[in-house]
């Protein structure tokens, strides 16, 4: 995603108008928002509705072969 460039250039005044604490407090904002993008798309892929066979085979086949059986209310 791009950001229109008044955005970027709104991001950047903002940015310099802070001390240099708060700035990077603005910093691990902005990253926390990324990584939950990334966090969203894999809710979005857990919470797919459709059957997952070679999934169900996999684990079915964990649990059997594996020393310890495998918890799939830890997964």
């Amino acid at each position: 995603m791009v950001l229109p460039m008044s955005t970027v250039q709104e991001i950047v005044q903002l940015c310099e108008a802070l001390p240099e604490d708060k700035q990077a407090e603005l910093v691990d904002f902005a990253r926390f928002l990324l990584a939950r993008q990334s966090d969203d798309a894999w809710e979005r892929s857990l919470s797919y509705s459709q059957p997952r066979p070679r999934l169900d085979a996999f684990l079915r086949e964990s649990a059997a072969d594996a020393d310890e059986p495998l918890d799939t209310g830890r997964l």
